[in-house]
């Protein structure tokens, strides 16, 4: 039951995702005849390579990681205090590395749980799967093989809206819409992030957006469990790790 939750217990995600390379012939000709495989049902009547430029960044077989942001809540002294930090840059497993030490160190204990918006679909697949591209051992929290569904750690704010109803997807702005959550008017939106990351090369500016959804899914949260919502006064942005 969500009021029985522990908020110092969830650590709160949201990563930022881009295709593998930043076009579609930099892909030699195996990777080509992959995507046009994968892709081939999917793409209507877009071409394979008009296709990557939308998607590719959202599968992870063709995909990296430019950001990981986690929040979480701090209570000391009857104050309660929010803090994010990213991991972000163009070194993928540099990324996920400072993740997995984070994951390993501080939230190792069994009572955690990890919360995202589509998460269970998306963002915990994902660190998943290139957790294990680039050959790193994936922490106990995510290594979910064989675990009965209620053994699972996740908790996913879109699937908490659903209420049982399966094929409702709907998005983290739209619930802060409606749910009056405040949002700072955006820089960039998820469709830019490509574009900042192979031609800007603006990091920051991708982490500073990452940050931004990984608030709105604590909100979420508050919302749901009708709790006061973090004031902005509320949040720490601690030592982002560039890389």
């Amino acid at each position: 039951m969500l009021h029985q939750l522990n908020l110092s217990k969830i650590l709160f995600l949201d990563i930022e995702t881009v295709p593998a390379v930043s076009s579609f012939p930099e892909l030699d000709s195996d990777w080509q005849g992959l995507w046009d495989k994968k892709t081939q049902w999917q793409r209507g009547e877009a071409s394979p390579d008009e296709y990557y430029e939308q998607r590719a960044g959202i599968l992870a077989e063709f995909g990296k990681i430019a950001c990981i942001s986690v929040g979480y809540f701090n209570h000391s002294n009857d104050e309660r205090e929010f803090r994010i930090k990213s991991f972000y840059g163009d070194q993928e497993k540099e990324i996920l590395s400072g993740f997995k030490s984070l994951l390993d160190s501080y939230f190792y204990q069994d009572d955690v749980l990890l919360c995202a918006h589509n998460g269970k679909e998306f963002d915990f697949p994902y660190l998943s799967r290139r957790m294990v591209v680039n050959r790193l051992v994936l922490p106990g929290i995510l290594n979910t093989h064989g675990q009965k569904p209620w053994e699972v750690k996740f908790l996913d704010t879109m699937e908490l809206w659903k209420f049982g109803d399966r094929k409702n997807y709907t998005s983290i702005a739209l619930l802060s819409k409606l749910l009056d959550i405040p949002t700072p008017k955006d820089d960039i939106d998820g469709s830019q992030v490509k574009d900042v990351f192979y031609q800007e090369k603006d990091y920051q500016r991708i982490a500073n957006y990452c940050q931004k959804d990984t608030l709105a899914v604590a909100q979420l949260l508050l919302r749901y469990m009708n709790q006061p919502l973090i004031h902005e006064t509320e949040v720490s942005i601690i030592d982002n790790s560039h890389h």
